[in-house]
């Protein structure tokens, strides 16, 4: 058995891209940032923030083009998907990691940086690269 589960809460660094593929599926990519506080050896206060590539399918990807924002915080769950391919200069092989969403909650954000929505909204429910099936009662407003 294996397990290869994500959970990230964290902001925005970009507004997310939706693209329509030719086939009709949605896909939206964006960057999540979160942030980790420790202590050096000197003792002084230290902060690092790790920037994740995000990828969601489906109506998920939809919504989230709609309601999310630069610096909105969400909830992301998710798979962890390493991609390979050529670099376009011929240079060799690139490596990308991406975190493939299941699971999106918007969180409250920075002033501003919404949609309005102060209250969390689930748009859950899983997409691995296809669209889960959902009727009107599935949709959160």
């Amino acid at each position: 058995m294996s397990v290869n589960k994500v959970i990230l809460v964290g902001n925005l660094g970009r507004d997310p891209e939706v693209r329509y593929l030719p086939s009709g599926q949605t896909v939206a990519k964006f960057t999540l940032a979160t942030s980790d506080s420790f202590s050096d050896r000197a003792g002084a206060r230290q902060e690092r923030t790790e920037w994740h590539n995000i990828v969601v399918w489906g109506k998920q990807a939809e919504l989230c083009g709609q309601y999310l924002k630069k610096g909105r915080q969400a909830y992301i769950e998710g798979r962890i998907s390493n991609q390979t391919y050529e670099a376009k200069d011929g240079s060799g092989k690139r490596y990308r990691t991406e975190i493939v969403a299941q699971r999106v909650q918007f969180l409250g954000g920075r002033a501003g940086a919404g949609s309005g929505i102060d209250e969390p909204l689930d748009i859950g429910g899983p997409s691995d690269g296809a669209a889960a099936p959902m009727d009107d009662e599935d949709i959160p407003f």
